[in-house]
């Protein structure tokens, strides 16, 4: 086990420009464009879904069905619809995974508002927009962020599976390294993946507290 560690840091000094690389592609192509694509379209999907139960009964399913195809099924159903191989597949497949936890928190977070706080809202005249703008997304983006964060880190983790239909990202090295059979390699694509997931979800953590506004995070602190 030792031997396998020390050629671990081995591989991973003659190869440091590389491997960064690697993880600059992974957090920014595989993770940070599908998920932040995925937030763009879900957030505001979930908030039109509590307005329109007609939408509410489509886009839920469709996210929740789409979440249940394996994930390399996916991928290799995606490269014979015109997405080919490389990072195209695995961005659209991350970003069609992470708007299910995406839509569910902004529709669950919204509709759990307290109908007495909507109801003294409607009666000071807030329109249905200041309503939703001052009142139901303060109080929901704990729930919102919750789902971004699981998003998140999912795709932190399914991303090494890019390099299985000629992506880039981590999971070359996983791949490589089973090829190979080389632990050690294996390794090098395992451990980072693993600490980015929980950065990512650390660093989520803060911007939630961040957004969260002051009295709703005094009420919480509060309730604990």
């Amino acid at each position: 086990m030792l031997m396998i560690w020390q050629q671990m840091w081995i591989y991973v000094a003659e190869n440091l420009p590389e491997i960064l690389l690697a993880v600059k592609d992974h957090m920014i192509l595989l993770v940070l464009l599908p998920v932040g694509a995925a937030a763009a379209v879900a957030v505001p999907l979930g908030v039109m879904a509590t307005r329109w139960p007609l939408l509410e009964r489509l886009a839920i399913p469709f996210a929740d069905v789409i979440q249940t195809i394996p994930s390399l099924a996916l991928l290799a159903l995606l490269i014979p619809l015109g997405f080919g191989i490389g990072n195209k597949p695995a961005i659209f497949a991350l970003f069609l995974y992470s708007l299910l936890p995406i839509l569910q928190n902004t529709y669950t977070g919204i509709k759990n508002v307290d109908p007495d706080l909507k109801e003294a809202a409607v009666g000071m005249g807030m329109t249905d927009f200041q309503l939703l703008w001052k009142v139901e997304l303060p109080l929901s983006i704990p729930v919102i962020m919750t789902g971004v964060r699981t998003a998140t880190v999912m795709a932190v983790g399914t991303a090494t599976l890019a390099a299985m239909v000629g992506g880039g990202g981590l999971g070359c090295y996983i791949v490589r390294g089973l090829q190979m059979m080389r632990d050690y390699m294996v390794l090098v694509g395992a451990i980072p993946s693993a600490v980015l997931a929980l950065l990512a979800d650390g660093f989520l953590v803060l911007v939630e507290q961040w957004v969260t506004p002051k009295g709703l995070r005094l009420l919480q602190q509060k309730s604990q």
